[in-house]
């Protein structure tokens, strides 16, 4: 069983947590070796699905036996009752797009790293009030680096992790980095659906070693 500082340490030491959500099974499990072979070893799965569930528990069965080191979490995560039935298929850390009291519960009730998305001080205030260690700045393509760059000195020592809007160029992550974050979340820039539907795998495994590389050189 992966703790919270186990995964918490693995998502700093990666700098990025790549994240996505397919509805094929098979294809699903291809995207996560592809990116395990690339070097990445934290992943967020989506629950955004009917066959997330399923889904969810067949590739953490494969990934046990398989990847050694790999971390896969969930992310939107809403209620209390998702984050139980997903704990119980696995997860090793849960992300929600907001802040839930029954998601906390849920998370620290079985020593689960719980990432809450927060947009506001106010909210990023309540999130550290259930203790959340990481942050999810969310959506940071309507926020920017000038938003965290504006709000981290009212919160020293929060860690915080941008979704949405960062591309894999050295300029967007280094801005993001120089900015405060402590990693970058990304989704479709990486993961994108003409990847998943044409099964683009060479281009995929490419991509994350170069995301993995300029990630590196913006920390």
């Amino acid at each position: 069983m992966n703790s919270k500082e186990e995964v918490l340490d693995a998502i700093l030491s990666q700098g990025m947590l790549p994240l996505f959500f397919y509805e094929d099974a098979e294809v699903s499990l291809a995207i996560i070796r592809v990116m395990y072979n690339a070097g990445v070893r934290v992943v967020e799965y989506t629950n955004r699905g009917k066959e997330a569930l399923s889904n969810f528990y067949y590739i953490k069965q494969i990934v046990a036996k398989e990847m050694p080191g790999m971390h896969l979490g969930i992310g939107t995560i809403k209620t209390g009752l998702e984050a139980e039935a997903f704990v119980d298929a696995g997860a090793d850390f849960i992300v929600s797009p907001i802040i839930d009291n029954e998601v906390a519960l849920v998370a620290d009730n079985h020593n689960k790293l719980w990432i809450p998305g927060c947009m506001t001080p106010t909210e990023i205030h309540i999130a550290q009030q259930y203790r959340a260690k990481l942050i999810k700045i969310f959506p940071a393509n309507i926020l920017g680096p000038a938003f965290i760059a504006s709000i981290k000195d009212l919160f020293p020592g929060q860690l915080f992790i941008p979704t949405g809007g960062v591309e894999i160029e050295a300029g967007n992550i280094a801005e993001w980095f120089r900015s405060g974050v402590c990693a970058v979340g990304i989704g479709s820039k990486l993961i994108s659906r003409n990847v998943l539907e044409k099964r683009l795998y060479d281009q995929l495994y490419n991509d994350t070693l170069k995301a993995l590389e300029l990630v590196q050189m913006s920390k």
